[in-house]
């Protein structure tokens, strides 16, 4: 396992905006690029990482929203229920966060490592945190669908918090 560099919004991050490639092979390769993609996030202090994340081109992400890791395979969203309005933040756009409108209810069907079916439906943070990764498989960065950038007031509760 290996901890990856995290492409950054800004800085040679063309993979960031492009539709990543369907997997076809579950072989030991992906078994590396999920397992370094799961170390990175949590190094990262992440909640989720998707692959053009760590500049690969490949429909798979990981995340843990603190119920164990979720690693999922070309994911699809199947079903949304209700609306929420949160804020976001993003490893491959430090020191933003914005408010964006998500699912309440998501349910996800996809494959794990050894390309066996699952479907999760997640609800609050682990709904956002499949729909965040899923709009990295398709080119799609939170900050293109942000309705406000929340960045200074963010940081501004953060640092009252520490005081």
């Amino acid at each position: 396992m290996a901890i990856r560099n995290i492409v950054k919004l800004g800085e040679d991050d063309a993979v960031l905006h492009k539709r990543a490639r369907k997997v076809e092979k579950f072989d030991a390769r992906l078994h590396e690029l999920l397992a370094d993609m799961a170390e990175t996030m949590y190094a990262a202090d992440g909640a989720g990482l998707a692959a053009p994340q760590v500049g690969v081109l490949k429909r798979a992400v990981v995340i843990d929203v603190g119920e164990g890791l979720i690693e999922l395979v070309n994911p699809e969203i199947v079903s949304t229920e209700g609306e929420v309005t949160v804020i976001e933040g993003c490893l491959s756009v430090p020191g933003r966060s914005g408010k964006v409108v998500r699912p309440e209810k998501a349910t996800v069907r996809g494959l794990n490592r050894d390309g066996e079916e699952v479907e999760i439906t997640g609800e609050g943070m682990l709904a956002v945190c499949l729909c965040h990764e899923i709009d990295h498989l398709d080119g799609i960065v939170y900050v293109d669908k942000m309705i406000e950038d929340v960045s200074d007031q963010y940081e501004f509760a953060k640092r009252e918090e520490q005081a």
